[in-house]
């Protein structure tokens, strides 16, 4: 038996990862103007993001055919897989799930499960490691699928954005809102949970590090515990800092630089974590 995972490229795994796990990354797109670039292949996290403020057209994100999901399945099946479980960004966020799920029906030549993470980014990326670990040891799919349902209910995104204006850009925020927000210098406060993606707002950027480090604390023990940002390094490093005493090892964390297709929503500047708590909390 041999599972093989596949997953998109909002999952944000660091690319020795996905290749020590034999884990397959399909790119979504990100537009900018007339130009159409793989993310993560044609286009580099750190060029899009400094160039971001100033794109006009404001960039769209796409996504690929049900034929490359089709192909991809094909091609593993081919490499002697049995079976293939594919993992991806949340239905609530985007329609990757729906076109994969296309993409399988038309693959002939092995069996294909697509999942909904019900995340983003690493809350996604964890999901899509533990997949791959437990396919590695030799679980079975049905196995692998429960395993991953109920580190669902463990799995938390919160971020802090720099600012309204990538969300009033991408049509995610009312103008009124996006303008008492800047006269205040109201943060966006952003948490994922199970499929839901909710908002709260709070004042200063060191208030909104202090609600983050909170967040996670409420959640007691954790299994894992990665920065997420938006280009922002020195401000992850900041609340890594600060927020110490969370991380469950002394093992330097995964700090990453979150993909364009979802930057492009929440601006440079956006810091959080991506977390797991422990079983049984």
């Amino acid at each position: 038996m041999s599972i093989k995972i596949v997953t998109d490229s909002t999952c944000d795994l660091p690319e020795a990862v996905t290749a020590e796990y034999g884990i397959t990354v399909v790119p979504l797109y990100i537009n900018v103007g007339s130009q159409s670039y793989l993310d993560g292949v044609e286009l580099s996290r750190r060029e899009f993001y400094q160039g971001l403020p100033d794109y006009d057209p404001f960039p769209m994100t796409s996504i690929p055919g049900a034929e490359k999901f089709r192909q991809v399945y094909e091609r593993l099946g081919a490499e002697k897989a049995t079976e293939i479980l594919s993992i991806h960004i949340s239905i609530s966020l985007s329609g990757v799930v729906n076109v994969a799920r296309l993409g399988a029906q038309q693959a002939d030549a092995v069996p294909v499960t697509v999942f909904d993470s019900r995340q983003l980014s690493l809350g996604t990326g964890f999901l899509v490691l533990s997949a791959a670990r437990a396919a590695a040891a030799g679980r079975s799919m049905i196995e692998i699928v429960a395993l991953l349902e109920e580190q669902i209910l463990r799995t938390h995104v919160f971020a802090a954005l720099d600012t309204f204006e990538f969300l009033r850009r991408s049509g995610r925020v009312n103008g009124f809102r996006y303008g008492v927000g800047t006269l205040l210098s109201i943060k966006p406060l952003l948490k994922m949970y199970d499929g839901q993606a909710v908002s709260e707002t709070v004042r200063t950027r060191k208030r909104a590090f202090e609600r983050l480090i909170q967040l996670v604390s409420d959640l007691g023990p954790l299994r894992q515990l990665a920065l997420v940002h938006t280009n922002a390094p020195k401000a992850a490093e900041t609340l890594r800092q600060q927020a110490r005493y969370l991380f469950p090892d002394d093992r330097t964390p995964l700090s990453v630089d979150v993909t364009p297709v979802i930057g492009a929503h929440i601006g440079p500047g956006a810091v959080g974590f991506a977390c797991v708590a422990a079983e049984g909390e």
